[in-house]
């Protein structure tokens, strides 16, 4: 009896284990998820990246060209140490920097759009990262987490919502669609293996997003995770100072006045402090319920303050689009429904058409005391001083041998 229930026992664990397996496979290969918080940081990172070269523009012969105060000679010597690359590297010649700069911006701008995504997200992370390598001590910061983000969303299908991709296919299926119903579309066979072919093409490419995906969301956990658990090493976060040592640095003092204001209030501060602590550490623990919404929205202010007073808006922006992965396809397909009904509530409020009363409208005939039969509604040009007679009712008939 006792063996006999200790096969049950293992039976029923190595039911639950393999249901749990099977359905950890379903939601690998099945679909892949997250394809609006994918298309949201393809959108944010190619307009981030493109606003960040813009604004250096002036700049970028200081920063990445052949001016740089860190040379090509500096950065082969770190390539060699590191096993980076860049192709800003590959020549000295200023013609060839300029040429590379345009790339980029024309390749930041396409990515953004979602045009032939397959192929720009490969060249987006490539212009990302060789920007990055060639001047590393240059930059703030922002551009390192946008180089991890570049990389994972080339293993993305991150052009399948909101992109000229996804307008693409929705019109070549409406003309298909056309061409079905007029009975033109032709009828095409294919072989069994051909089939399986696609189909396997199609579940490689789900779970390369989906781990794709998911890389993501860990990377973004980590960061926020370590950065907690970093500040609680501190002596200063620990006292409730930290803050107060940040808004007081020349280096992140964008506007002075600005950050004087904010540190005179001691308590505020030491509270966003030991906030900023808590949320942190606790980001990771929080994903599986609805407490990340307001978790969510405090990271929000949290990096808005950081770019305001610190002067660190590319880093800020960065983090704002990667909180984005975090939010349900739901919750995207929402916002436009939530955008559209202010837009109803103006056309419903208007007056209904047909019964403003204006300088050439004739007021509807046959209303209270007036013949039933002549309820005609008659629209003259304004200005008009035309009389149109309303209809004369119809005589009643009388029936046949009666007087």
């Amino acid at each position: 009896m006792e063996n006999e229930a200790r096969r049950t026992a293992f039976a029923g664990v190595d039911r639950w284990l393999a249901d749990r397996i099977t359905a950890v496979w379903d939601r690998l290969t099945g679909r892949p998820v997250s394809l609006y918080a994918a298309s949201v940081l393809r959108i944010g990172y190619g307009l981030l990246y493109l606003v960040f070269l813009l604004r250096e523009f002036p700049h970028r012969d200081e920063i990445w060209g052949p001016g740089s105060a860190w040379t090509p000679a500096l950065a082969h010597q770190l390539f060699e140490q590191t096993g980076w690359f860049s192709i800003l590297a590959l020549s000295d010649s200023r013609a060839y920097f300029e040429l590379c700069y345009v790339l980029a911006l024309v390749t930041s701008a396409l990515f953004m759009l979602g045009w032939r995504t397959r192929v720009l997200s490969v060249l987006f992370a490539v212009a990302v990262t060789s920007f990055h390598g060639r001047a590393i001590f240059m930059t703030d910061g922002g551009d390192n987490l946008i180089m991890l983000m570049a990389i994972y969303l080339a293993l993305t299908a991150c052009g399948r919502r909101w992109s000229l991709d996804a307008r693409r296919d929705r019109l070549k299926t409406v003309r298909a669609g056309h061409a079905g119903h007029a009975g033109n579309a032709p009828e095409r066979t294919t072989s069994l293996f051909t089939r399986q072919l696609r189909d396997a093409r199609t579940t490689l490419i789900t779970v390369v997003h989906n781990c794709g995906m998911f890389v993501i969301a860990v990377q973004v956990c980590f960061l926020y995770g370590s950065a907690g658990l970093y500040k609680v090493q501190g002596a200063s976060w620990g006292a409730g100072s930290a803050l107060h040592y940040v808004l007081n640095l020349e280096l992140f003092r964008p506007w002075p006045a600005i950050s004087h204001f904010v540190d005179e209030y001691t308590l505020v501060v030491a509270i966003a402090g030991y906030l900023t602590v808590l949320l942190q550490v606790a980001f990771p623990f929080v994903l599986f319920g609805r407490l990340k919404y307001p978790v969510l929205a405090m990271l929000l202010g949290m990096h808005i303050g950081i770019g305001v007073l610190m002067g660190l808006p590319l880093f800020s922006g960065a983090m704002i689009v990667a909180d984005a992965v975090f939010l349900p396809d739901r919750f995207y397909t929402f916002l436009p429904r939530l955008c559209r009904r202010p837009v109803r509530r103006t056309d419903s409020s208007g007056p209904a058409p047909g019964r403003a009363a204006g300088p050439g409208a004739v007021p509807a005939q046959g209303g209270p005391g007036g013949a039933r039969g002549s309820q005609h509604h008659v629209m003259l040009p304004a200005g008009r001083k035309d009389t149109v007679p309303a209809p004369e009712p119809a005589s009643p008939q009388v029936p046949p041998g009666t007087k």
